[in-house]
């Protein structure tokens, strides 16, 4: 030990155990290198100034994803005119977005554990910025489908690392409120994106292409942010590379990280990424149910996304500006959900040692109720004798509870699955874009044969039916963990611990 001492003492952040290996770089005694404690390269000892500067700029990203999701749908009009596609195509070119933000995912995911976060995010941003300025410049549908899709692949390989920069950065305990911001910059974004392409639709010398340009102009302003402003946040990727800067300097292969030792190909990982969700999208009910209801939830939102104009121009004469303004509801809806969300925080602090992750669904419960009574309001009071206020109110309520839902989706599910719980979250992921992509191909049609109104109210009694699931989890979600074999598998591992 001592001749490790003597080799450190000029670079004392560094923690070099002698250990017993079994690399491939020999059979005798090595060095993992580790971080010291209070070493200021390791992301958990960040200053709080630096970890919310990282937090936000991630946050950034999931943000610009879901805002270029939903702000396409304001410039279909004028896109349909321009290139003469048709309807579904137009439509097409919104949804295939979300097909590629669900699919992607599970084959890149991976990539962070192998190159880091940063780099990803650098090089994700990169290529957004790139296939925007494709759409802008698009000369047919075809191509405009092809940037679209490529716009989501990039965009949504870049957002799924945000909740892996959150983990990175902040102790279990203090994860809420980053959370929070995360779900928020997601969710809110969604309703801004169309306000703001809404006004620019309404520019007759800007319309669909500068929608696209503003978010080019975005995701080029967000390349140079994450230049300079984000930091490497994945701990085994940092001690990677000081275990091979420690080897070139001093020429012995012993020094290693334990990553290193215990590193798969990315071939494996990508393969894991790939079948480990599916699996417990087949054998979880957990994962199932709620995979299920965000599904539907998700499915709503985009087709509401899609309505909303079409309502309100025919029924109050609203011009695109003006349909524009009703989209802040949507926003006001995540303000709402942030703020219960806070107070869900105070409560699964209150009664977590007594429910267990249960103590995750209060909200949720309240969320499932609120989900049909947002629908009904805005499907039965979408009238020219009632003030337009009123299902803008009905949209601000779905919203609310769509945020809740999004977020205890992903909380609730970390809590029961622990180690497994970023593939239980990309089972529910994949379900939920799937619903993105699949409800708006066919809304248009239902709406033409149902009418709006009765469309959102076939979406009300839908969502009453499915109001039970947060109360039957909160009941019986501790017996269904018992009954589930990832459960059983991290509860014998806590009782070990114990």
């Amino acid at each position: 030990m001592g001749a490790v001492e003597e080799i450190e003492r000029g670079a004392p952040q560094n923690t070099l155990a002698p250990e017993k290996t079994t690399t491939d770089v020999s059979k005798h005694e090595g060095f993992y290198v580790e971080f010291a404690e209070g070493d200021s390269r390791d992301p958990a000892q960040y200053t709080r100034f630096r970890k919310w500067c990282i937090t936000l700029t991630a946050c950034a990203f999931s943000g610009m994803t879901a805002a270029t999701s939903a702000s396409f749908s304001m410039g279909i009009t004028s896109m349909i005119r321009d290139l003469r596609c048709t309807q579904f195509e137009a439509t097409l070119a919104s949804a295939i977005f979300l097909l590629f933000v669900a699919i992607v995912p599970l084959f890149t995911s991976s990539f962070s554990e192998e190159f880091g976060r940063k780099p990803v995010y650098l090089a994700t941003a990169l290529f957004v910025f790139v296939f925007h300025i494709v759409t802008a410049t698009a000369p047919s549908i075809q191509v405009v489908v092809f940037a679209r899709a490529m716009s989501g692949a990039f965009g949504s390989t870049g957002a799924t690392l945000v909740g892996g920069s959150v983990a990175d950065l902040w102790l279990p305990h203090e994860r809420g409120f980053p959370m929070s911001a995360f779900a928020g910059a997601s969710i809110a974004s969604t309703g801004l994106g169309p306000v703001i392409g809404g006004f620019i639709e309404a520019n007759p010398h800007l319309e669909w292409r500068w929608i696209q340009w503003v978010h080019a102009i975005v995701a080029g302003v967000y390349v140079l942010v994450v230049l300079f402003v984000m930091k490497e946040t994945r701990s085994a990727v940092i001690l990677r590379r000081l275990a091979k800067k420690k080897r070139k300097e001093t020429g012995d292969q012993r020094y290693i990280s334990r990553a290193e030792e215990q590193k798969q190909s990315l071939r494996t990982m990508i393969w894991i990424s790939c079948t480990r969700p599916l699996y417990f999208l087949g054998t979880e009910p957990l994962v199932i149910t709620f995979a299920l209801y965000i599904f539907f939830v998700w499915g709503v939102l985009f087709c509401l996304i899609d309505s909303v104009s079409h309502t309100f121009e025919t029924t109050y004469g609203f011009d695109v500006s003006q349909t524009a303004t009703v989209y802040l509801s949507l926003f006001i809806g995540t303000v709402l959900g942030f703020f219960a969300n806070m107070y869900q925080d105070v409560l699964y602090r209150k009664y977590v040692h007594r429910k267990g992750p249960e103590a995750r669904l209060y909200i949720a419960c309240v969320a499932a109720l609120a989900i049909p009574t947002g629908m009904f309001i805005f499907a039965w009071t979408s009238s020219p004798r009632i003030h337009w206020v009123v299902p803008a109110v009905g949209l601000m309520i779905f919203m609310f509870a769509a945020y809740v839902a999004y977020l205890v989706v992903f909380l609730y599910l970390a809590d029961c699955y622990g180690t497994f719980a970023s593939s239980a979250n990309a089972g529910q992921s994949l379900c939920r874009n799937f619903g993105g992509f699949v409800f708006p191909l066919f809304s248009q049609k239902m709406y033409n044969t149902l009418t709006y109104r009765w469309s959102n109210t076939l979406f009300g009694f839908i969502g009453v039916v499915m109001v039970p699931i947060p109360f039957v989890l909160y009941r019986y979600g501790a017996v269904l963990r018992r009954h589930s074999a990832a459960s059983r598998k991290i509860l014998e591992a806590e009782a070990a611990k114990s």
